[in-house]
């Protein structure tokens, strides 16, 4: 499950619960470090088979974290590293009492525990990217953190010598379904064919809001032939989905899109320039089509 598919509000609703979680594990491992040292008595909820459920973030994990959320890799990761945790802190303080701790049991506990926080912070900075760098309705980033986003990468093109591909797209008569079905609606197709990008795109490729129905795709270590097959790929696949925009109906759209490279020679504003153009020639020639920007242009 991805989080583009949590609601706005439930997105910024997770980040304090992961707040807290490091908070009250930072005090909770002080807590079990001291208990250790100073050879004290265990809290009893330390030394439960479940401790992992009982502890304050445990409580929120498994009974009130959205449900939606629990079928999410770093949700899950984030669950069994802790889990393991409390394990460990559990044969730890038992085996306090018996004997001395070896280095060994204690850094394997300090991994473990380390392991968790990291996926928590993770997940949060996931959670925070997606409510403050990305565009409110599509989940696409934002034209604001496009430039920066985009030189570094033409940067990384210049470093690495790695080709990458951007290609521009834009909706097939936007303006129609607005008109015909309302603003509403418009919206849910926007929502839903960007939603398909992104999820059909390498975890790591990036889709950009430009401005009302058109988007920027970032596709990074990519030569144009192979961009512009993705592409192609993207543009057959949307135009078979339906797009579900309330009161029962469903319709379908297309986009055209225009491809070229991020060329690490030029400004990054005259690459989106060209994929700009190849788009209009896209438009012109009957759209739902794909085409590659050429120096004709």
């Amino acid at each position: 499950m991805s989080l583009l598919n949590l609601p706005y509000d439930e997105i910024r609703g997770l980040i304090g619960p992961l707040d807290q979680a490091l908070y009250n594990h930072q005090q909770w491992s002080n807590s079990l470090v001291r208990t250790l040292i100073c050879r004290l008595p265990a809290d009893q909820h330390d030394l439960s088979a479940k401790s992992y459920k009982e502890c304050r973030f445990g409580q929120w994990y498994y009974n009130h974290a959205p449900q939606n959320l629990h079928t999410h890799q770093g949700f899950i990761a984030i669950g069994k590293e802790h889990q393991h945790m409390h394990q460990l802190a559990t044969e730890l303080l038992i085996a306090n009492t018996k004997t001395t701790i070896s280095p060994y049991d204690y850094d394997n506990f300090a991994s473990v525990l380390e392991r968790m926080r990291l996926e928590i912070f993770t997940m949060k900075r996931e959670l925070e990217d997606l409510l403050y760098n990305c565009d409110p309705l599509t989940r696409a980033i934002n034209r604001v953190n496009m430039l920066p986003i985009l030189r570094e990468q033409q940067d990384s093109v210049k470093r690495d010598s790695q080709a990458c591909c951007i290609a521009m797209m834009d909706l097939d008569h936007f303006k129609k379904i607005n008109d015909e079905y309302g603003h509403a609606a418009g919206d849910k197709v926007l929502t839903g064919s960007v939603q398909y990008i992104i999820e059909n795109l390498r975890p790591y490729e990036k889709v950009f809001r430009y401005g009302g129905e058109e988007f920027i795709i970032c596709m990074q270590r990519t030569e144009l032939t192979t961009g512009h097959e993705i592409v192609e790929r993207l543009r057959k696949g949307l135009a078979k989905i339906k797009i579900d925009i309330g009161n029962g109906k469903h319709i379908q759209t297309t986009a055209s899109f225009g491809v070229t490279l991020l060329d690490p020679n030029i400004p990054v504003e005259q690459s989106i320039d060209r994929a700009d153009k190849a788009m209009y020639f896209a438009k012109t020639a009957g759209r739902n089509k794909t085409i590659t920007w050429e120096q004709s242009m």
